[in-house]
């Protein structure tokens, strides 16, 4: 049986709430009646505020309610003390993203890095190239994520390439990006889906995960500036980034798809100037996002 306290505040209205013990804890920031996550942040995010004050930074991630963080560095400070203070304000550090170079250079290097750092995946999200990105590149860029995501298995580690626009330049009966999934091993490589960077090229990821399925095993929940015009250059302007569900994604469509599909962690990534002032009203529409 559940215990109960029952509490009262007199004056001109008795208010009351009943408190039980040995109940569920209340939900987690950013999760509701059906989306579930788990949902953390992308600390790239809060860029800005981390190259001026790390630990204030650091502190105002707890504050939105994140449990969990996927990194992009840590702001020249050694693995331990980073994951102390990571620890000190109750968060959890499971992806991080490393450069393509130190994956083709020293894949092993990156795989004891992200296991000193306690990362359950470890990505790459741009792939270098000149011009317009092309099969070659495709196609060596396949080898080197298989190769990575062998050298990161043998640290239980799980490799991911997260989309970035211009990859979906056509190819053959698809594009590029499928010949990147066609290339690379499935049991070494999964995938990142940044719903910005599929959108803005022009593709549909609700297709994309009902395509690939279970080979999307983290996504970005980014939304994007209504009238915002969209080409395969993998750029644009930070501040079409926008709080979710004020943009052009189909959010319920999306997450549904993504939940069919099996992903497994999502991250808020916003890289708009007011990111920080986004945070709280996306962690609400989720919250509240019906699908």
């Amino acid at each position: 049986m559940k215990h109960f306290t029952l509490f009262a505040v007199v004056g001109s209205t008795v208010l009351a709430a009943l408190l039980f013990s040995g109940c569920a804890s209340a939900p987690t920031a950013g999760t509701g009646a059906s989306f579930k996550g788990p949902i953390g942040l992308q600390l790239y995010s809060l860029r800005a505020d981390f190259k001026k004050d790390v630990p204030g930074t650091m502190a105002r991630v707890a504050t939105f309610g994140f449990k969990d963080v996927e990194l992009a560095g840590t702001y020249d400070m050694k693995p331990e003390p980073f994951l102390a203070l990571l620890k000190s304000n109750g968060l959890n550090a499971v992806s991080g993203h490393f450069s393509y170079d130190m994956y083709r250079t020293n894949a092993h290097g990156v795989a004891h890095l992200a296991e000193e750092l306690g990362l359950k995946f470890a990505g790459c999200a741009w792939i270098p190239h000149q011009g317009d990105f092309d099969e070659k590149e495709a196609r060596d860029a396949a080898a080197v994520f298989n190769a990575a995501g062998k050298a990161l298995a043998e640290h239980g580690i799980k490799f991911f390439y997260h989309t970035h626009g211009y990859e979906f330049r056509p190819h053959g009966n698809g594009t590029l990006f499928d010949l990147i999934m066609a290339e690379t091993d499935p049991k070494l490589v999964s995938y990142e889906m940044d719903v910005f960077w599929v959108v803005h090229p022009g593709q549909d990821p609700v297709k994309l995960l009902n395509k690939y399925g279970s080979r999307f095993e983290l996504m970005h929940v980014k939304d994007m500036k209504i009238g915002t015009k969209g080409d395969l250059t993998g750029k644009s302007d930070v501040n079409n980034d926008v709080e979710l569900g004020t943009g052009v994604m189909d959010w319920p469509a999306i997450l549904a798809a993504a939940k069919k599909a099996d992903v497994k962690w999502y991250f808020i990534e916003d890289e708009a100037d007011e990111a920080a002032r986004h945070m709280p009203g996306s962690l609400k529409y989720l919250e509240g996002v019906k699908f």
